[in-house]
């Protein structure tokens, strides 16, 4: 019988193990404008619990994980551990990352030896806790192996034994199964729960970072669900299925359902669409990070089935993480393509006919929808006005920065390069950081 069937003794505390209150984190940029990536973020990780971080690009699970590691001073609001104020780094946490980050020229064994060694741990345990925590993983029989040699699910499992090798009280997973195949993470998914349920470690919670909603409704017992831009709690989903749980069961597939209905209803809030064609926008839309084939594949996508689909299936069948599913849709609803009431996911009048279209109409009518959009509309109209049609990328920066302070503006500067590019509206040139109008646009006049 699976270790995490027994309920833990240590959730009978009732203080935190850490916790951050009120934290906000603001990140320096380049032309001396501030990013604010956390907004008054409050959370705490209690004794014995598997808490989950749950949210789309851009809403600081990463930043709030390495905050509480004490990597990251926050710019407002406190962290505690066992209700001490953090005063650097947190001594009873260990992180495992999404990227492997083995050293190439080092053995299992001398990976694992190397974090202990860092932290300070007795050279003369350094052998038998690398072994201890090699074993924990199932890796035992590798300890001389290099990573060249290991699987990326070997590799993930190093990581874990890396972490686990410090007896943290907190293990910090920040996307760990991102980078290894669905078989392979289910599989990682249970062996790190029955490590935490043995209780043979000191290791008490686990507070893990994920984009997967099935993921977390099978691991968590709390789900912190964060908004973006900047990062906030939106709101908090206990979980109280019994463990071990099943991911066929009805209460686990009734849970994802569940998540999935407060991250569309945040992310893709319904807003009637007006009828007949769309006047220019007056504001300044953030521009979601989707690529023009994503857009143009999820409109073939929805063609090919009626021209309308269940986001939650458009994520299934494209296997595609939901955050990003939702960026894609959020962009083709943003250029008037798509509708999307409740978690229907609709073509509209101009989403058919893009897909109907030959590659020159298809480019025609993506960039009269682009010039709707304010940030592209004024960057035409100042470029129709300098002599030689083109302008600096500073240009653009500053739009960005003045009128959406709170983006990343080198996120979405190449995402405004991309769309321009497939319209056939600007053309950027990397060398001399110069955004130019494509050619022929001016003497054609303007387009849409």
């Amino acid at each position: 019988m699976p270790a995490t069937t027994e309920p833990r003794a240590d959730r009978l505390r009732t203080s935190n193990l850490c916790e951050v209150k009120g934290v906000s984190h603001e990140f320096p940029q380049p032309n001396g404008q501030k990013l604010r990536v956390l907004d008054d973020v409050t959370l705490a990780v209690r004794p014995g619990e598997v808490v989950a971080l749950l949210g789309p690009s851009g809403c600081g699970k990463s930043t709030i994980l390495r905050i509480i590691a004490g990597l990251i001073k926050p710019t407002r609001g406190e962290v505690f551990y066992h209700g001490q104020p953090l005063p650097g780094l947190n001594p009873g946490v260990a992180i495992v990352f999404q990227s492997f980050a083995l050293y190439p020229w080092m053995t299992v064994q001398q990976n694992v030896e190397t974090v202990l060694r860092a932290a300070g741990r007795p050279g003369g345990e350094l052998k038998g806790r690398a072994e201890g925590s090699i074993r924990m993983v199932g890796l035992s029989g590798f300890e001389e192996a290099y990573p060249r040699e290991l699987s990326g699910g070997m590799k993930q499992r190093v990581g874990m034994a890396r972490g686990l090798s410090v007896d943290p009280e907190i293990l910090l997973m920040d996307e760990p199964f991102s980078h290894v195949d669905a078989l392979t993470a289910e599989s990682l998914r249970a062996e790190v729960l029955d490590i935490w349920g043995a209780q043979k470690q000191r290791l008490s919670s686990i507070l893990l970072v994920s984009h997967d909603i099935t993921e977390v409704a099978y691991m968590a017992d709390r789900i912190v669900i964060l908004a973006a831009n900047p990062g906030r709690v939106r709101t908090v989903v206990e979980n109280k299925l019994p463990r071990p749980r099943d991911y066929r069961s009805q209460q686990l597939l009734s849970l994802v359902d569940y998540l999935h209905e407060i991250i569309t209803h945040s992310e893709m809030p319904d807003v009637p669409t007006p009828a007949g064609p769309q006047a220019p926008s007056k504001t300044y839309e953030p521009l979601p990070a989707a690529l023009p084939s994503e857009i143009s594949g999820l409109l073939e996508y929805l063609d090919a089935r009626g021209g309308k689909e269940d986001v939650y299936r458009i994520a299934g069948d494209t296997n595609r993480e939901f955050g990003q599913v939702i960026n894609v849709v959020k962009a083709a609803e943003m250029l008037d393509l798509v509708d999307t009431p409740k978690r229907m996911v609709v073509l509209e009048p101009d989403g058919k006919r893009f897909v109907a279209a030959s590659p020159q109409d298809r480019q025609s009518l993506w960039r009269q929808h682009l010039l709707r959009l304010r940030l592209f509309k004024d960057v035409f109209e100042a470029l129709k006005k300098q002599p030689r049609y083109e302008i600096d990328r500073d240009f653009v920066l500053e739009l960005i920065v003045m009128n959406m302070p709170q983006e990343n503006y080198e996120r979405m500067f190449e995402t405004f390069s991309h769309w321009s590019r497939f319209g056939d509206l600007f053309v950027y040139d990397e060398d001399t950081e110069k955004i130019s109008i494509a050619d022929g646009l001016i003497e054609e006049g303007t387009k849409g």
